[in-house]
């Protein structure tokens, strides 16, 4: 028997020790940190007696460079806030907490700040000893060379070429995106707190479902209605928590802010958010069908979805995602309010490349211009970028070996902006102006150098558990 078969056949043994009517899991914050939890809709929540509290903490939406850097783009004081109001409800109601993808990226180092956060807030309150379970999801490039010399193609995603080992030799850190494997591994090990590595959003909330006995069609779904909280409700207001109910039947979403409401075009749109194929989200092991849903308007704040249906793989395909960094980076900015300057920036930047390419060459350097008031956000796609504001904000980046390298061009690629010699402009005063007069000292520049699937022959493989035993004086490993 394969071991993914063998997984599938544990969670029928599991349905019959855990079966339940049904299941309620608030999710406070579709992304931990990111931005503080809201109080009053926590609260709501935690009243009405979930049986987990669940929230994923990360997102490749905010780059490449936290996890290429091994940072968090999230303050730390937000992050420990957040699980210092889960941490102490849920062992108020005694049910378990987990979180994915720890500090914005899931990385190691990550996991192992939750966690010392964890140690630290039970201290803090004095709680009564609880066990908690946490997996490390970062995988080595020496583990993805082997499989790639054994014969294994580690495929890209929406874009991306097939790894070779130019690319992986780019690569800074690289982590792989868990199922709902680890988390079910650690909570049949009977833990209270799960503190997940890199993972998917919807496997945070699937797992203890699954745990549990339901049926991975309306496992998942819960997973993906869930996974962002309260963007499944509207008037639009983020960091609300919003409960998920799961029975043999259906799930059930439901609004906790007293202003939101859990609607049908709500909650069928946000299934429909951030992909490509508005009906499909893959996993570690298959996929979830949305093409057959049905919604139903159950109360002025609940919905109910039927027909969502999980597909499995007859592979484990596991997605990584690695970040490589390109060079040190300064940043300027200058305004433009004069219109003939307005109609002929592009000429300007150009004036103001050539100064760089004087000095520096033609390459072993980037600088990168954002023309903001024309198509600062969209760039080549914007349709309207023959149509400029009266005032444009230019943002230079520019990206080099060295600091003093990445300051000099930027200086250079920004002030020359002032000088550009364009036809007809008689007068010598320039026509750029300059918030500042020094550019700044950014983060890092990386880029994403892995958006691959890895094949595994157990969704284990590349996630490495581990259990401790957390009392208000210390921690000591299980």
């Amino acid at each position: 028997m394969c071991k993914l078969a063998r997984f599938m056949q544990d969670m029928a043994v599991i349905t019959t020790v855990h079966g339940m009517k049904s299941l309620k899991i608030i999710c406070p914050n579709g992304h931990l940190g990111f931005a503080p939890l809201r109080p009053e809709s926590f609260q709501a929540g935690v009243e009405a007696g979930p049986d987990y509290i669940a929230a994923d903490s990360g997102s490749d939406d905010v780059g490449p460079v936290p996890l290429g850097s091994d940072t968090s783009t999230s303050p730390k004081a937000w992050q420990r806030q957040d699980l210092e109001h889960m941490l102490l409800a849920a062992r108020r109601l005694g049910v378990p907490m987990i979180i994915g993808s720890s500090g914005d990226t899931g990385a190691n180092s990550r996991v192992d700040m939750y966690v010392a956060m964890i140690r630290d807030i039970a201290r803090q309150h004095g709680l009564a000893p609880f066990k908690l379970g946490y997996f490390y999801s970062e995988v080595s490039k020496e583990r993805v060379r082997q499989a790639m010399r054994q014969g294994l193609t580690v495929a890209g995603l929406d874009g991306f070429a097939d790894l070779t080992e130019e690319a992986l030799d780019a690569t800074d850190r690289i982590v792989a995106m868990a199922g709902v494997h680890p988390f079910i591994e650690l909570l049949r090990q009977g833990v209270d707190v799960v503190i997940g590595g890199r993972s998917s959003d919807a496997a945070v909330f699937a797992a203890p479902a699954l745990f549990h006995g339901y049926g991975a069609d309306q496992a998942y779904y819960l997973g993906k209605v869930l996974e962002c909280a309260s963007f499944c409700a509207e008037p639009y207001g983020g960091k609300e928590t919003v409960m998920g109910e799961i029975t043999e039947q259906d799930v059930r979403v439901t609004a906790m802010h007293p202003q939101q409401r859990c609607t049908v075009a709500s909650v069928s749109g946000h299934a429909m958010y951030e992909r490509s194929n508005p009906y499909e989200e893959f996993f570690a092991g298959g996929k979830l069908d949305m093409t057959h849903c049905h919604y139903e308007q159950l109360d002025e704040r609940t919905t109910r979805v039927t027909g969502s249906r999980f597909i499995p793989a007859e592979k484990v395909l596991v997605k990584l995602e690695g970040a490589g960094k390109v060079g040190e980076r300064y940043v300027g900015f200058c305004g433009i309010r004069d219109p003939y300057t307005v109609a002929h920036v592009d000429q300007v930047i150009e004036w103001a490349r050539e100064q760089v390419r004087a000095r520096f060459g033609q390459t072993g350097y980037e600088l990168h211009y954002n023309v903001y008031g024309r198509n600062g956000v969209m760039g080549d796609l914007e349709p309207l970028k023959d149509k400029p504001g009266h005032e444009l904000c230019v943002m230079v980046q520019g990206v080099a070996p060295t600091a003093e390298m990445a300051e000099e061009l930027t200086m250079i690629g920004l002030r020359q902006m002032f000088y550009a010699r364009l036809p007809d402009v008689k007068g010598t005063a320039g026509s750029v102006a300059f918030p500042l007069d020094e550019v700044l000292h950014a983060s890092p520049a990386y880029r994403w150098t892995l958006n691959h699937t890895l094949p595994v022959d157990d969704p284990m493989d590349l996630f490495e558990t581990h259990v401790v035993h957390i009392t208000a004086q210390e921690g000591s490993a299980a």
